[in-house]
């Protein structure tokens, strides 16, 4: 296997302009793709098949998967890693165990053999259940009768029964067990465990048991236990087998199907389909040799549409007119199969293979085959859950091309969209589609993206540029249509733009390692990648708890979930004593604080003491803690935490991790174990959240009130022992003073002057305050800030130094450089001023370029793209009105086909107005601002967004006069205003013509011409100095529009870009605006007479 890294493209970047006398060359990405491996078994001369498509017996042996060995069940093992668990009622299957009355619910396994080979794996016999609690003198001869009651019961309440189902309850049995819920003692409580026909059964099950009198002999209020758990999920813990991990099959343990005798038919697309008993197989946990990764198939693709003038493209309208694919192998370093399919023809492209069609049925019908015969485990691409896919599968239904709907591993199950709507306080209301791949993972890396990256912007071009520094051509839908109806060349660079978009999703797994860190988190909490994908953090709680929970005889009762006005103190921060330090000031921090507090203390639902409990038991006050918030666990000598258990496993596990990480050399190796390390970060950090889930499966307020009380607790005893510790009296050289604590972390001021001793300090105070601890709390040495600037409550910045001799980086919280409801304007002028303040050390030259900054601003010197403010519209209803919602209202009433549309993000600048004109009414299309010279409301930029946070750097350091040194003075006395073209007194005045030498207003008889006639004997050097700025702005638009050809990959056709995400998008439109008025003076000399 290929393990080489993805090459690191000649990628163009946006950041600078390049000399005019560079040489030409191809697009970065078109070379990329000449040069990357030749396909496996090239094509031949297939490259312009129009109209039937590719040929089968030359195309589909190149997409298909490696045939697979011959496999004797009775003397091989098969051995896969899975990717995807689901279950189906099925038949039963004789020889196997479970009831033999259909219909039976079957598991369904789908993976990759370490050749490459494609399994479905059918497991049979296992089936659903839940525990109650049972009735006091409750023995066998009681079973048999409450499971004929509660079936009768079962089939009187069900409102229909499609499958025919005559016996609900398969089985009911007396089990010892705990709830895990409070602890009281040892003793095991008798509980039922009642195993039902079909999963849909469970939550029927128990509020008939709940709800109705089974046995009348009993006058018991039962109570369910684990009926909420997802069949999936019970069925993963109870055979140990965890997201993505290794399946073997031993010999004669498993049938293969159309083989010796075993007549059952296919029913997937897998190349291999077996069958086993749920108890047969062997899930290996994902540890040394079966860490390994399979070569997963990952299909990237992306679609383009032929859309209407000013319309968004509708499926039931407008044409897919390409779809570019690229495939590639997990691990490999390049996509093995890159094709892309196109309407009409095509010119050929170098390292792709060119598919032309001239209907588009066919083409649809034939990409749909070519997924089939590709047999992917994962589609990826950019927002192809709520785009792609739909599109696709909507025009399909709407040409009626038949078979293109059963795009998953089920031959019979078609792939329909389903909508989810999200709804929540901060998200607002948010629509997102789910479409069903059966035995495939739909990676939308969109998605990914927005739950894991706080970024200003989520275009596809936006985030390329800022995770992989190159940026793509960004074609609007409406230009899209016009180089589809040109010629065979014009669609190739449709083509080339299309598969660009497919290959950077696959740059960007790579740079991101999304598949290993996602991989990782399926391993370590137990889950499927869709599971992942799909559902909250919950679900990965729960999946540990359970399989916790099972070893150790315990029960997870149903939380019933209810709205509770109970609130509990949050985090403590420590008052800041702000100002700007000069010198070191040492940080330490607690190492997992939350999980560590709940190691030390054993805080978990099984320790939980309740008082009644506690007389009961007659319990000693040594083996119970009382925690800060007045809670009561008992400690380990009485029972060790299930919680503190899981997260003792999972630290320890990433210590091993990182460990191993350290001396691991193979770049794919090293990969998951970064990614395993991380999992196993995160899930040690969701515990903690889980229990303070208010509406989630358990919550237990006392257990998270009292780790937020430990908290706080700590941080304030590390001040103090600091403070006694470092001082004088000890004989230190100086008193050691704590300026700030949050959460999990102290600034300590020792005094020092140089770096080196104030870590030296630092590692000393760590060792010595962890040891005033119970283990496993640790407080650890971090870095060292010098210079600090300290703001206020979670806002600061300083030089971090993690070695005494260079700094790594310059590190802000809080501020308006990291934040993204700002202008870009704020991001950057505070960073340079930021690093004018810690790097140079220099206030004075960070106050004079502020000064200029809000100077350039009033004049209106500042390009518009910096003042830019993009906010996703996530409803269109809400409390108060909003900038981004009131514009995206009014430009759908100018164009409703190019307006914003819900989730997607709304960049706006703020316009002149009369005074006490509501923001909100201020915001303006970027775009329409341009083209229509309205202008900037500069006074709302400096009030609104530069004011506060320029004061709140500069106050530590001025004082109180640096509002006034800042936004008074003759800096802020000239400004500059542009004259709209729209406007209300527009359309009813009319605009008199200037002369271009003393701008005074020309008579009647001289408006046609550019000069008045006391400027006419100047009217040479005049023309000269209208030529000279006439060259200038050619020449600065002639640099944006070639560094924009570079981007796009040619500098011989016309620029069509139109990324708002792109700061020279809005250089080119403005400059062009401007070189456009100026040949206009130009041409008002007419013919020059001199």
């Amino acid at each position: 296997m290929n393990k080489k890294q993805f090459p690191v493209p000649s990628a163009v970047k946006r950041a600078k302009y390049r000399d005019d006398d560079e040489d030409d060359y191809p697009g970065s990405f078109e070379a990329e793709l000449a040069t990357m491996d030749e396909m496996e078994d090239e094509f031949g001369d297939i490259s312009q098949v129009m109209e039937e498509g590719p040929a089968q017996e030359n195309t589909y042996s190149k997409w298909s998967r490696p045939p697979p060995p011959e496999l004797n069940p009775q003397k091989d093992a098969l051995i896969f890693q899975q990717i995807e668990i689901d279950h189906y009622n099925g038949i039963p299957l004789p020889g196997m165990p479970g009831s033999n009355i259909p219909p039976v619910p079957i598991m369904r396994m789908f993976g990759v053999t370490e050749l490459g080979n494609s399994v479905c794996c059918h497991v049979h016999g296992f089936n659903p259940y839940l525990y109650v609690t049972a009735p006091q003198n409750f023995n066998e001869h009681h079973c048999r009768l409450f499971k004929e009651a509660l079936n009768k019961a079962m089939l009187k309440d069900m409102r229909s029964n499609p499958e025919n189902i005559q016996e609900a309850v398969l089985a009911v049995e007396r089990l010892y067990k705990q709830n895990m819920y409070g602890y009281t003692g040892n003793e095991k409580s008798l509980f039922l465990k009642i195993t039902v026909a079909l999963p849909r059964l469970v939550a029927r099950c128990k509020k008939v048991v709940e709800e109705e009198t089974i046995l009348s002999e009993f006058n018991h209020c039962y109570r369910a236990f684990e009926s909420n758990i997802d069949f999936d999920i019970r069925f993963m813990v109870d055979t140990s087998v965890v997201g993505c991990s290794w399946i073997e099959l031993p010999p004669k343990t498993w049938k293969l199907r159309q083989h010796n005798g075993h007549n059952l038919p296919f029913t997937s697309r897998c190349q291999l389909e077996v069958d086993i008993a749920w108890d047969a197989f062997i899930a290996h946990a994902p540890q040394g040799e079966w860490s390994k990764i399979a070569p997963f198939r990952i299909l990237s693709f992306d679609i383009e549409c032929a859309g209407r003038k000013g319309i968004f493209p509708e499926p039931n309208h407008d044409p897919v007119i390409q779809i570019a694919n690229m495939v590639i192998r997990q691990g490999e370093a390049e996509p093995f199969l890159r094709n892309i399919f196109t309407l009409d023809t095509c010119a050929p492209i170098v390292g792709c293979q060119v598919l032309s069609f001239e209907k588009e049925q066919k083409m649809l019908e034939k990409w749909a085959d070519f997924v089939r015969q590709l047999d992917p485990d994962i589609f990826t691409g950019y927002n192809i859950n709520n785009f792609d896919f739909p599109y696709l599968i909507n025009r399909a239904k709407h040409l009626n091309v038949r078979d293109f709907y059963f795009l998953g591993r089920i031959k019979n199950i078609k792939s329909v969209i389903k909508t989810q709507v999200l709804q929540s306080k901060q998200m607002g209301r948010r629509e997102n589609k789910s479409i069903n791949f059966e035995g495939r993972v739909p990676f939308d890396l969109l998605l990914v993206l927005v739950r894991d990256y706080k970024l200003r912007s989520y275009t596809l071009n936006a985030v390329s540029y800022h995770f992989l520094q190159e940026q793509k051509e960004d074609v609007h839908h409406s230009i899209i249509t016009d180089l589809q109806n040109g010629n065979a060349q014009t669609r190739r660079r449709l083509a080339v733009y299309c598969l660009k978009d497919a290959y950077l999703p696959l740059r960007l797994l790579d740079k991101l390692m999304c598949i290993f860190i996602y991989m990782e988190m399926a391993r370590v909490t137990g889950v499927s990648i869709c599971s992942l994908l799909t559902r909250g953090q919950q679900i990965k709680v729960v999946s540990q708890l359970l399989r916790k929970t099972r070893e150790k005889d315990y029960l997870i009762p149903v939380h019933r979930s209810q709205a509770s006005d109970e609130q509990f103190e949050g985090a403590t921060v420590i008052e800041p004593k702000r100002g700007y330090y000069s010198d070191p000031i040492a940080t330490l921090d607690f190492s997992s604080l939350y999980p560590s507090i709940i190691m030390a203390h054993n805080l978990c639902y099984t320790t939980l003491l309740k008082r009644d409990t506690e007389i009961k038991l007659k319990i000693d006050s040594d083996d119970i803690t009382v925690t800060p918030s007045d809670s009561k666990f008992v400690k380990a000598t009485l029972r060790k935490g299930i919680l503190p258990e899981i997260l003792e496993s999972l630290l320890s596990a990433r210590k091993a991790a990182k460990a191993e990480l350290k001396k691991e050399t193979d770049p794919l190796k090293q990969k998951v174990l970064d990614g395993r390390q991380y999992a196993l970060k995160v899930s040690a950090n969701s515990v903690y959240g889980f229990t303070g889930a208010q509406m989630g499966k358990l919550p237990c307020l006392d257990i998270s009130a009292s780790v937020t009380a430990y908290g706080r607790t700590m941080i304030e005893r590390t001040k103090q022992e600091v403070e006694e510790q470092y001082c004088v009296s000890k004989g230190y050289k100086n008193d050691a003073v704590v300026v700030y604590g949050d959460t999990d972390s102290v600034m300590i001021k020792f005094g020092v002057k140089t770096v080196e001793e104030a870590m030296e300090l630092g590692r000393e105070a760590a060792e010595y305050v962890s040891s005033k601890f119970l283990k496993p709390i640790k407080l650890e040495f971090e870095k060292v800030y010098f210079p600090y600037l300290l703001i206020n409550k979670k806002r600061y910045a300083g030089l971090y130094f993690t070695r005494p001799d260079k700094y790594d980086k310059m590190d802000c919280k809080g501020l308006e450089t990291v934040r993204r409801d700002n202008c870009p304007l704020v991001a950057n002028m505070m960073n340079t001023c930021l690093q004018k303040l810690l790097i140079d050390r220099n206030p004075n030259d960070a106050l004079n370029y502020a000064k200029q900054i809000i100077s350039d601003l009033l004049c209106n010197r500042i390009d518009i793209s910096q003042l830019v403010v993009t906010k996703e519209l996530t409803k269109t209803d809400y409390a108060a009105k909003q900038a981004h919602v009131e514009l995206a209202a009014k430009m759908k009433k100018r164009d409703a086909g190019n307006a914003p549309k819900l989730g997607d993000r709304v960049p706006y600048v703020f316009i002149r107005a009369a005074k006490g004109t509501p923001a909100y009414q201020k915001a303006e299309d970027p775009i329409y601002v341009l083209e229509n010279n309205v202008p900037i409301d500069t006074n709302y930029y400096l009030e609104n967004q530069l004011a506060k946070p320029l004061v709140r750097i500069f106050e530590p350091i001025l004082g109180e006069k640096a509002e006034s040194l800042l936004l008074k003075g003759d800096h802020t006395r000239t400004k500059s205003v542009v004259t709209s073209k729209v406007g209300a007194l527009s359309a009813f005045t009319r605009k008199k013509e200037i002369c271009l030498g003393c701008k005074a207003v020309l008579t009647p008889e001289r408006e046609k011409m550019a000069l008045c006639k006391y400027c006419e004997p100047k009217e040479a050097e005049l023309y000269q100095t209208e030529l000279y700025l006439g060259r200038k702005l050619e020449e600065k638009f002639c640099r944006l529009w070639t560094e924009c050809q570079r981007c796009q990959g040619s500098l011989h056709q016309e620029v069509l870009c139109t990324s708002r995400d792109c700061p020279i998008f809005y250089m080119r439109k403005k400059v062009q605006m401007e070189l456009d008025t100026q040949m206009i003076r130009i041409e008002r000399f007419g013919i020059p007479t001199w």
